[in-house]
């Protein structure tokens, strides 16, 4: 090979492939099924929201709070499910809270 020729070669660039487009290429598409997966849920979770609206706070919130206390305030009332039910099932009868005030 004579010098003439090898700088020819080197001038030429290297035949290169056509590139291919972005969409042929699959880690492209894991890149992009993440946040498109969380958009399409943010959408369903608002389309959910909105249809069945989740009511927080009861109109008389104040009167049914004052008719609990009520029943706190009175050992009578406030002590008798846990006396009649499974709670108190295994307690030794010492230990449990008596229905008297004191």
């Amino acid at each position: 090979m004579t010098a003439a020729s090898a700088q020819t070669a080197m001038q030429q660039p290297a035949m290169q492939q056509p590139s291919k487009p972005w969409w042929t290429f699959p880690h492209v598409w894991l890149v992009i099924a993440g946040p498109a997966i969380v958009v399409v849920a943010a959408c369903a979770t608002f389309w959910i929201a909105v249809q069945n609206p989740d009511p927080v706070v009861d109109e008389d919130y104040y009167r049914k709070g004052v008719e609990i206390n009520k029943t706190l305030k009175n050992p009578e009332i406030s002590f008798a499910p846990a006396l009649k039910s499974r709670n108190h099932s295994a307690t030794p009868q010492e230990d449990q809270p008596s229905l008297k005030p004191e």
